[in-house]
């Protein structure tokens, strides 16, 4: 007979489990991710009477101001490129940066019942959100090849860089979705106040100008905005020769997005127990 005093079971404690067990469940509840993502798109555009057009229209019609703003007024240059293809280039990446800011960042108040409902990795739900900040990219990327077409623009092998840019855009956008998300859930005035960067970056950020307007010696400081460099590289990967990208802003922008992706994702591991509490 076994003396009960025995164990037949080895207790082992390790530090760090629970960060590793947080990321495996990640794959383990990849369902929900393309469940939150699927119901996001529907959603968006099941009640509208427009529908997905919104994805097309948003960029075209800030093109056309953009265009009569800064191309005919104020008569900026364009490195060559007609400004219509010029600012819609720009408009892609930028759509995408704003919107999946915008949609992450006020995720977890929306989903605050199944927050409160259920243990699930939180961060499938603002990562849920950039789904559909991706498909109105690909739609309006669509119409973006109908008009360079139209102006006999077409890319050379430097098309191939764009999703490396795309993906800069989205590691930019959700390492500031996570801080705001997190932020939002305790002091709910971020609701507010994420309209109003979304709005003061598109004009900060070189969307509807070149960035080639900025004075040398301030080029680098410009490049703070991380999407500086990534429209920067947008336009090179798709006029090519045309445009020159500025390497040092373009590696400051990838160094310093990665440091907003990290943070980001740090400090939402901090106060993601809290989520519950305070939804």
């Amino acid at each position: 007979m076994k003396n009960l005093s025995e164990s037949e079971y080895d207790l082992i404690i390790e530090t760090g489990r629970t960060e590793l067990h947080y990321w495996k469940d990640l794959w383990l509840y990849r369902e929900l991710f393309f469940f939150l993502s699927w119901r996001d798109i529907l959603v968006r555009y099941k009640q509208t009477t427009l529908g997905i057009a919104w994805s097309v229209l948003r960029p075209l019609l800030t093109m056309i101001v953009f265009t009569i703003i800064f191309g005919k007024f104020a008569r900026l240059p364009s490195e060559g490129i007609p400004y219509p293809i010029f600012v819609y280039a720009a408009m892609l990446p930028w759509q995408f940066f704003s919107s999946s800011l915008t949609e992450s960042s006020n995720s977890l108040i929306s989903n605050s019942h199944i927050i409160a409902k259920i243990y699930f990795p939180r961060i499938i739900i603002p990562a849920s959100t950039v789904i559909v900040s991706l498909v109105d990219f690909l739609i309006s990327s669509f119409i973006l090849c109908l008009i360079m077409v139209w102006y006999k623009y077409l890319p050379d092998w430097r098309i191939v860089t764009l999703p490396v840019f795309l993906l800069l855009s989205f590691v930019a956008s959700f390492g500031i979705g996570l801080w705001l998300s997190s932020l939002n859930v305790k002091y709910r005035d971020f609701r507010h106040i994420v309209p109003f960067l979304v709005q003061f970056g598109l004009y900060i950020s070189p969307v509807g100008f070149s960035s080639s307007i900025v004075p040398e010696r301030w080029r680098l400081f410009y490049s703070i905005n991380p999407m500086v460099g990534i429209i920067d590289g947008f336009r090179w990967a798709l006029f090519g020769g045309d445009v020159k990208i500025y390497l040092p802003g373009l590696l400051f922008s990838i160094v310093l997005a990665m440091l907003i992706f990290a943070s980001g994702v740090w400090f939402f591991r901090k106060t993601e127990r809290t989520f519950a509490d305070n939804i």
